[in-house]
Parts: structure tokens; sequence; C-alpha cells
């Protein structure tokens, strides 16, 4: 309760992901025109398609999707299903014939997952709260979060990353005004406080590490750049450890540990391909 006397009421999820993407692209806007001009920032129309794609049915899919999941189950309900991903994205490499499936990759996605599920402490107190709608948005927030890897990957080959940030942020935006209006946000009649929340909230939670999550994504494959990712829920509970002296359970520890080493592992050089690059020596 504030001193006023007043109940600050709760964010929508809706409108949770809906400032995130809107102050960020802001930010980012008035930043890339500032420094670069806004000539600069002009892309091709196919190419803005694509991103439009990216930016809908990755960005603001996936943040709603996982939000929606939380409000309906719980974190770590949510979290698990949605580090599924991994999974989804090593699949469809494979089935696409763009990687091999190698016992190190496969391994490496098996460890982040299991580490996952260890770190979240699923078989602790909290454990799954398994329902229906729920978890059908937690899955669909995994596959959304493996289409902006493989799609995020294809197009960060052709564009600086500041550029298709900048794009997918502004189609997953004006994908929230057409779904939910300004006027509609207005009537919810959040406080002062709360849009300050939502203006640093959205700079730290999407503007920070979107960024440098699409600057790795231009020089690591799909599957190895997941795979990274998979560290967010484990910097959570070391810092919750260091900073709120909150206590970590031996499976966290382990789930770390089997975090890290799948990071070890899916960095490797793939040793059939080195192979396969050697040169032939001719007969004597």
């Amino acid at each position: 309760m504030l001193p006023q006397g007043r109940v600050l009421k709760p964010i929508d999820p809706l409108i949770l992901s809906q400032s995130r993407t809107s102050f960020s692209f802001l930010v980012l806007l008035v930043a890339l025109c500032v420094s670069r001009g806004w000539r600069s920032l002009r892309i091709p129309a196919a190419d803005l398609r694509r991103m439009f794609v990216l930016g809908v049915l990755g960005v603001a899919a996936s943040n709603y999707l996982y939000y929606f999941s939380i409000q309906k189950t719980n974190v770590a309900t949510a979290i698990i299903l949605q580090y599924t991903a991994p999974v989804w994205v090593l699949l469809y490499t494979i089935a696409r014939g763009m990687q091999k499936p190698n016992v190190q990759r496969i391994l490496a996605v098996l460890l982040a997952v299991a580490g996952i599920v260890l770190v979240i402490g699923v078989f602790g107190s909290g454990g799954f709260h398994l329902d229906g709608i729920g978890v059908f948005a937690a899955l669909l927030a995994a596959f959304s979060f493996a289409f902006y890897n493989i799609g995020g990957h294809s197009i960060l080959a052709r564009y600086d990353h500041w550029i298709v940030l900048l794009y997918a942020i502004f189609s997953a935006s004006f994908f929230w005004l057409a779904v939910n209006p300004p006027w509609k946000v207005a009537a919810a009649h959040y406080s002062g406080e709360q849009w300050l929340f939502l203006f640093v909230f959205s700079v730290i939670s999407v503007l920070v590490p979107f960024s440098l999550y699409f600057a790795g994504l231009q020089y690591l494959d799909p599957t190895k750049a997941i795979v990274v990712s998979c560290l967010e829920p484990v910097f959570s509970i070391a810092i919750a450890a260091v900073a709120l002296g909150e206590v970590m359970r031996w499976s966290q520890s382990t789930g770390i540990v089997l975090v890290l080493i799948a990071i070890v592992v899916v960095q490797l050089p793939d040793q059939t391909q080195r192979a396969a690059v050697l040169p032939i020596e001719p007969m004597e």
C-alpha cells in the first residue's frame, strides 16, 4: 500500500509485454537517429517483412506467452517449458540439414535442459503447476523463442544487429498497438510510479539483453546461442544467493554445473566437420 493510501493494481501481462517493446523501440530509435542519422535505418521492403514476422512471432509472442504462462501456472513451470526451446532449435536445424545430429550437440542440449530443471527447483517446494492453458502458452513461448533464434540468425548474416533489433521491436510494438490500442492502455489508469517502473524495466529487460543477445547471435549458430541463453535462470539464482542471501540447494548447484558443462560442450569444435575438411595427402 502506498503512503497516500492507494493500492497499486496489478500490471496486466499484455501491457507489460507491450510497454517493454514500445519503450525499448523509442529509446533505440532516438539513439540510432542521433548517432547514425535516420537515412541509415532504411531497409528494402522484402527484409522489412521478414523482420516484421520476426518481431511479431518471435519477440512479441515469446514475451507475452511467457508472462501469460506464469500468470496461469508458476515461474518454474513457465521457465522449464520455455527452455525446451534448445530442443526445438536442434530438431529444426537437423531436419532442415543445417546441422548434423552429432553427439556433441545433442548432449549439450540435454544437459542444458536438465540443468534448467534443477536450477529452477522443480523437485523442491514449488514444483510444477500444470494448468492446461498455461502449459500450452509456455510451449508456444518455447516455439517463439526458437523461431527468433533461427530467423534472427539468418537476418543477422546480412544486417547489423542494431538494425535487426530496431525493426524487430518496432514490429512487436506495432503489433501490440493493433491488439491493445493506446486508449485501452490509458483506461488501465496506472500510476506514475508504475509507468516509471515499466520504462526502467523495459530498458533493463529488453533493450540491454536483447542487444547483447542479437550481437552474439550474429556470430554463433542458433543451437550454440540458445544453449548459452540457458545461463539466464542460472544468473538469477546466483544473484539471489549473493545479493539477497537466499540459500542455494544442492540440486540448484548441480543444475548450474550442468548448464555450464552444456555451454562448454556445445562450443567445442565439431570433430566430424574438422575431419571432413582435413586435406587428403596424395597417394605415393
